[in-house]
C-alpha cells in the first residue's frame, strides 16, 4: 500500500497539508511571475497558476489517506500500539 509505504519512510498528514497550502502559494507567486515577465498576457499566466494549484487538492487527499493511516480505528488494539509509538 502506498499510503503505508509514505508514512513508514516518514511522510505525515500534517507534512502533505503543509505542501498543500504551499501549492496555494505557489500558484499565486506563478500566476504574477508570469504575468509581470512574459509578455504573452492574463492566459498564460492563469494556465501556470492553475497547472500549479492543480496540485493542492491531490496533497490535501494524501493528507487525508496519511491521517487515515495514522489514527487507528476504534477498538483496534495494534492501532494503539502503532500510535504510542509516535508519541
Amino acid at each position: 500500500m502506498i499510503v503505508k509505504w509514505l508514512h513508514d519512510k516518514g511522510l505525515t498528514s500534517e507534512h502533505c497539508y503543509a505542501a498543500g497550502f504551499a501549492s496555494i502559494g505557489l500558484a499565486l507567486v506563478s500566476w504574477t511571475t508570469s504575468l509581470q515577465a512574459e509578455n504573452a498576457g492574463v492566459s498564460r499566466a492563469d494556465r501556470w497558476g492553475i497547472f500549479i494549484g492543480e496540485w493542492a487538492p491531490t496533497f490535501f487527499a494524501l493528507g487525508l489517506a496519511v491521517r487515515t493511516y495514522e489514527e487507528p480505528e476504534q477498538g483496534d488494539d495494534a492501532g494503539v500500539e502503532r500510535r504510542d509509538a509516535f508519541a
